[in-house]
């Protein structure tokens, strides 16, 4: 079994200085196959704001939200040095990723509360004796707010109604450490709320159990919600920085939801 990691101050940290951190990501084509060397950090959010999308500034039709999730300038390196996409790249923007009352996570179409979603993967392959990372990522344009709040709370309550998850036909995770925060709790200077998990996933036919993360902000009517699942090989301080890097990554995603919103209402 994974010891306990005190990830929750580490990585939380690691979000506060990527909200205060000053430059913006270079914006480039999603699926982009050059990737910058050393990614810049995004724009900081107002010292009394977060990063957000205001109902006014949001897509509202189906349509207007697919080309916003698929026009997000999201890069693998966004996570860390090393990193690259994995395909297949991008999901379908109709669907999305549901816990089911067995405890398996399904793809199936969106509800009417939800305009669109998409889901991109990326790696860190395997080297030097440490196992590969997963990172999938995910953006989902709510229909308002309150969707958004609706399951940003839905998915607080998961990890209780399903302490062991399958997801999918070989991996699942157990052990998932809950943590919520909103903005005004003033732990958080990413995001309108923010929502962060950790426990360990296992594969089928290996005892051994390794670290997953779980990141989700909401920023007014858009959830951004990132995995990682961190392969074994790393001692602690290693997998610690692993997780710091994906946090990082989830928060130039909301730095891009962010500038793409304002740009939009232009």
């Amino acid at each position: 079994m994974v010891a306990w990691r005190p990830w929750p101050g580490a990585v939380v940290g690691v979000l506060l200085l990527v909200g205060c951190t000053g430059g913006t990501p270079e914006p480039g084509p999603t699926g982009s196959r050059k990737a910058s060397p050393t990614p810049v950090a995004p724009a900081p959010a107002p010292s009394d704001s977060p990063y957000t999308v205001t109902e006014d500034h949001a897509p509202r039709t189906h349509a207007e939200a697919a080309a916003f999730v698929q026009e997000l300038g999201v890069r693998a390196d966004h996570f860390g040095a090393g990193f690259r996409e994995r395909p297949p790249l991008d999901s379908r923007t109709d669907t999305w990723a549901v816990l089911g009352e067995d405890c398996v996570w399904r793809r199936e179409p969106l509800p009417d509360t939800a305009l669109a979603g998409l889901t991109r993967k990326f790696e860190l392959p395997a080297d030097g004796g440490k196992g590969p990372v997963y990172v999938s990522l995910t953006v989902t344009v709510h229909r308002d707010t309150t969707a958004a709040r609706r399951d940003m709370a839905v998915s607080l309550e998961e990890a209780l109604r399903c302490p062991e998850q399958r997801l999918n036909a070989t991996d699942r995770v157990r052990g998932l450490y809950s943590r919520a925060d909103e903005f005004t709790d003033g732990r958080n200077s990413i995001a309108d709320d923010n929502l962060v998990e950790s426990g360990e996933y296992l594969v089928d036919g290996d005892d051994t159990a390794l670290p997953f993360d779980w990141f989700k902000y909401r920023l007014g009517p858009v959830t951004v919600a990132a995995t990682g699942r961190i392969g074994a090989g790393r001692n602690e301080e290693e997998t610690t920085a692993v997780s710091q890097d994906v946090a990082k990554g989830v928060g130039f995603t909301a730095a891009e939801v962010d500038r793409l919103a304002k740009e939009g209402a232009r």
